[in-house]
């Protein structure tokens, strides 16, 4: 199980991090991927344009090679039983621990002005997506370990007090390092919002994805052979390693290990690369973005199959609660 905030657009960050391991996953496994639209309700976005953006997420991950007929693909606010489990874990969290998070912290910080109730108990919400369904696995990067062991921590508090419903959940990552995509500045890592230019969007057109790529911190060059590469060159092989192909990838090595880089042709090769390998993501998406038939009856679909699993659980937190009192 997993969520997707509908904030911003997908990039390449989220693609190899995340949306990658996802398509992996749905052969294998029951799949639950959700768009978190509650959850961003906690950040008071124009609801406006909410639509728009859960169309958007929904049709980048489609089109990146999520199957809706192989996993349950959904909308948080589709599923009521996630607001009534949260009601109940609620219960069994506590303000001191909840204001911790590293999360609600960094919240506090970044707008002072709207501490509301939802980013308190955030990391309560995520735990109720993942229980709900009961899920062993949870495929997260290390910014979402400490919420998963809150997520463990509830279930654990929950199955003392009730009785046994929930499993442990556990991050998963099929044993692999997880990809981490640095902005193309050499500063932090690609962004939805912030730092647009330094961060490769899969609905970038082709000219901005070669503006950007050619815009890539560079420097002057090794000037002893086998030099170490500074974090800024790693990055633009990296890249090169996950869109090119071995042999460009090699060729590239090969002129920086010998002093004879130039990283004008190199970024060139890049941009090509990038183009090629976001092109039919971009043209694909756009096509599915535009379908409302077909979304709605995506997301029609992703409801029923994730309710299916949202009631059973309930039903069996509600009896070992005690509150079938029928």
């Amino acid at each position: 199980m997993s969520g997707i905030r509908p904030t911003g657009f997908l990039h390449l960050g989220n693609y190899f991090g995340a949306v990658r391991n996802y398509v992996k996953l749905q052969s294998q496994f029951t799949c639950y991927f959700m768009v978190a639209d509650l959850h961003s309700l906690t950040t008071h976005p124009d609801t406006r344009e909410l639509k728009g953006h859960v169309h958007r997420v929904l049709a980048e991950n489609i089109a990146c090679g999520l199957d809706p007929e192989k996993v349950a693909l959904f909308c948080q606010s589709h599923v009521p039983e996630t607001t009534e489990l949260y009601l109940y874990l609620n219960m069994l969290a506590y303000k001191g621990e909840l204001e911790k998070t590293t999360t609600f912290k960094d919240k506090v910080r970044q707008q002072p002005e709207n501490i509301n109730a939802g980013l308190l108990t955030y990391p309560v919400l995520q735990a109720a997506d993942i229980l709900l369904h009961r899920a062993s696995l949870v495929p997260v990067g290390k910014d979402q370990e400490q919420h998963l062991e809150m997520a463990r921590t509830f279930a654990n508090r929950f199955n003392h007090r009730y009785g046994e419903v929930f499993p442990e959940p556990q991050a998963f990552n099929f044993g692999e390092e997880l990809v981490k995509v640095p902005s193309l500045d050499g500063t932090g890592k690609m962004s939805k919002s912030e730092n647009q230019l330094a961060t490769i969007y899969l609905a970038d057109d082709d000219d901005l994805i070669r503006k950007k790529v050619m815009k890539a911190k560079t420097d002057a060059g090794p000037t002893a052979p086998n030099t170490p590469r500074p974090d800024y060159i790693v990055n633009i092989f990296q890249l090169m390693q996950l869109v090119g192909t071995a042999e460009n990838l090699k060729f590239f090595e090969d002129a920086y290990d010998e002093c004879r880089i130039r990283y004008g042709d190199m970024k060139k090769q890049l941009a090509e690369d990038m183009v090629h390998f976001i092109t039919p993501i971009r043209q694909r998406a756009e096509s599915i973005r535009t379908d409302h038939a077909y979304l709605k009856k995506v997301m029609d679909i992703g409801a029923e199959k994730a309710r299916a699993s949202a009631r059973e659980t309930m039903r069996l937190a509600r009896e070992v609660m005690g509150l079938d009192y029928y």
